[in-house]
């Protein structure tokens, strides 16, 4: 089984900064691409930033020059730094990793099970 798990939301007033973490563990080969993703109330879920083993990133255009997507290979462990927080950017933030399991397994995406980001005054 593979276990994704997230921390670091909260209440944080606009202007302000957080720092999510997700840690993946289990029964692990390889890992691919990591991120994280964002769904609002009454929205899809949709993307934030991911980043790939060669640090290769890719960001939302609402988050770009704000946000800031870091992992840490050796852990499988994915970060989310951000700063100039917004009231819109308020929801559940999923981590995700792209991982198999075994040397011949298929390449499957898995996900935390969410944590609430609130900005607000």
């Amino acid at each position: 089984q593979v276990q994704l798990v997230e921390s670091g939301g909260g209440l944080v007033q606009p202007g302000g900064s957080l720092r999510l973490s997700c840690a993946a563990s289990g029964s692990i080969f390889s890992v691919n691409r990591m991120g994280w993703y964002r769904q609002a109330p009454g929205e899809q879920r949709a993307l934030v930033a991911t980043i790939t083993t060669g640090d290769n990133t890719n960001y939302a255009d609402s988050v770009k020059g704000r946000f800031t997507v870091s992992r840490d290979s050796a852990k499988n462990t994915v970060f989310l730094q951000m700063n100039s927080l917004k009231p819109e950017d308020t929801a559940v933030y999923y981590c995700y990793a792209n991982l198999r399991q075994t040397v011949s397994a298929l390449w499957t995406n898995y996900w935390g099970q969410g944590t609430q980001v609130t900005v607000s005054s």
